[in-house]
């Protein structure tokens, strides 16, 4: 029993960890190829000059190249099979790792899509008006939980306030009419685009880019749209907070 349990959860393991044991097999390979082909290579040359001089000294036609091939073919064998498991060893890693993208990218579709469920039918029920107030509130504790870093510097010549990007809880000093125009500018390019990304939308405000949000962004099917809050930091200074009504999703590039 316990024999069968060892085997169980090995083969788990390397289910689990497979396009990285793949990448590792075929680092190895690529070494492991090259050693054995210069090694193949050193020894045919030897090979070949042992030959060229038994055949000056016993005054013989010359190899043909059919001949130094026929004499030396088996030497490359090895680094031939140690190149066609690296290549395999590639080609199976990248099916894997597309074959759990296209899984995940699908699980993301439906969670998204229920969440969409999901929130219409709430709308329907307690209204538009007692969903917006549930969003403020719930914009407030964020901004309780996760207030300003103290070294946030205001440029009090500026007309800007404070503001928080709920997506990313990242603060940054705008306003509200700037706000508002990034939204129009991203949509007027999905508009003549099709499509635009979160990062462009970053960009536009005046925030970095994210390590995914290249990877999110809004098309003619879902455009960007802006939901503004207020809120008090925990030291009292106003905030104006903003999401996104219709959150950006993956795959937002691929035109129907």
């Amino acid at each position: 029993m316990a024999w069968t349990d060892f085997v169980r959860r090995t083969g788990t393991v390397l289910a689990d960890n497979s396009p990285a044991i793949l990448t590792a097999l075929a680092v190895a390979g690529t070494a492991t190829t090259a050693y054995l082909t210069g090694r193949a290579s050193f020894k045919a040359a030897q090979l070949l000059d042992d030959h060229e001089t038994r055949v000056i000294r016993d005054n013989e036609e010359p190899l043909t190249t059919k001949e130094k091939v026929y004499f030396t073919w088996s030497l490359f064998i090895p680094p031939a099979v140690a190149g066609t498991a690296t290549i395999a060893a590639i080609i199976l890693a990248n099916r894997i790792g597309a074959r759990r993208a296209a899984a995940l990218l699908a699980a993301y579709a439906i969670s998204e899509r229920a969440y969409e469920e999901y929130k219409d039918k709430i709308i329907d029920k307690i209204g538009a008006r007692k969903e917006s107030t549930y969003r403020d509130e719930i914009a407030q504790d964020r901004v309780t939980r996760h207030p300003p870093p103290s070294d946030l510097i205001w440029d009090e010549e500026t007309n800007s306030v404070l503001c928080c990007d709920l997506f990313t809880g990242r603060y940054f000093f705008s306003d509200m009419e700037s706000l508002r125009r990034a939204q129009n500018d991203i949509n007027y390019e999905i508009n003549n685009s099709y499509y635009a990304s979160l990062t462009d939308f970053y960009e536009r405000v005046g925030l970095d880019k994210t390590s995914m949000s290249d990877d999110f962004g809004w098309n003619a099917d879902k455009l960007l749209e802006l939901h503004f809050s207020t809120a008090l930091t925990p030291s009292g200074r106003p905030c104006l907070t903003f999401d996104f009504k219709v959150m950006p999703i993956r795959g937002y590039a691929r035109v129907q």
